[in-house]
């Protein structure tokens, strides 16, 4: 079942797809969450249209800036020879913006549905991505799914929200105000947390958004591409996957996670997921239900998880 908004992002992809030369004849969504990805067929490219998002982040110049981000950094990597989605080499190497919204494109790529998630093997390809993104030239913000969301996010709770409680709503304001200093800017973090190592980062679970292929298993999803620390990648992993990801990074002998930066990781995720609460009348049927054991688990947390 399809939605305005569903068709709004269809038809500004095709119509844009079409101005940069491609044949579009039958445009069919792939999958629609937080962003609608449409396959231009014929055409062997994918066009990802953001939808919810808070909304500073989807304007068309901050979302055109974000998605820049990622379609640089993946293409340094698809240059490098590694396994990786690329943006399409058929248009140019830019964001695109169509009747409000803003795009990207990216060379289609067929999934394996037979093959079985395998995250044990996407933590290792994580320590192995870690170790190629070191050396990423471009200029990444810090943190940016964090900074960037959680408080424009938080301004938009209230005790009517799905999920929430009014002293939900204010424990998780006081909460952020005692933990911002920390979170938001690499001095903070690099004080309360020595130890741990910043880089640039995929942003978004690396060990999950890869895609299995005829040819292998391909990074994806760049969309959240920062600057922080390793243990952002890792949030809310637990302690058994973050022993399989320290293993091998010991074996490229790259640093370890720092537990206690992870616990504040895991902090920080779970700001970011409690800011999608407003957004739920917005996305399909069933996110309520994959969002609410992470409340759940933010709730069991003590304030501030060991930040304060």
């Amino acid at each position: 079942m399809t939605t305005e908004r569903t068709d709004q992002a269809v038809a500004a992809a095709a119509a844009a797809g079409r101005e940069l030369g491609l044949r579009v004849t039958d445009p069919t969504v792939l999958y629609d969450v937080f962003s609608v990805v449409v396959h231009l067929k014929p055409s062997p490219v994918v066009a990802r249209v953001p939808k919810v998002l808070p909304a500073s982040l989807l304007e068309p110049a901050a979302a055109g800036a974000r998605q820049q981000r990622e379609l640089e950094l993946a293409q340094w990597v698809s240059d490098r020879d590694q396994l990786v989605v690329r943006p399409s080499p058929l248009v140019p190497l830019r964001s695109v913006q169509r009747d409000g919204l803003s795009m990207s494109f990216w060379e289609y790529v067929e999934h394996d549905r037979s093959a079985e998630p395998d995250y044990v093997q996407g933590l290792v390809r994580a320590a192995e991505l870690h170790q190629l993104l070191e050396d990423y030239p471009g200029d990444l913000p810090w943190l940016a799914p964090v900074t960037n969301v959680v408080p424009e996010g938080l301004e938009q709770l209230s005790a009517d929200t799905r999920l929430f409680s009014a002293a939900d709503v204010d424990r998780v304001r006081r909460e952020w105000d005692a933990v911002a200093p920390v979170l938001t800017t690499r001095e903070g973090w690099e004080r309360a947390f020595p130890d741990s190592h910043v880089q640039p980062l995929h942003g978004d679970a690396p060990y999950y958004n890869i895609i299995p292929t005829a040819d292998g298993v391909l990074w994806s999803d760049f969309e959240d591409c920062c600057f922080g620390p390793l243990e952002w990648d890792l949030a809310s992993v637990g302690p058994e996957f973050s022993k399989v990801y320290n293993d091998a990074a010991a074996e490229l002998g790259r640093p370890q996670l720092d537990e206690k930066a992870v616990a504040a990781m895991d902090l920080a995720r779970a700001f970011q997921l409690i800011v999608c609460l407003p957004l739920l009348p917005q996305m399909p049927d069933g996110m309520a239900e994959t969002l609410e054991p992470f409340v759940e688990a933010w709730r069991a947390m003590p304030f501030g998880n060991g930040l304060v």
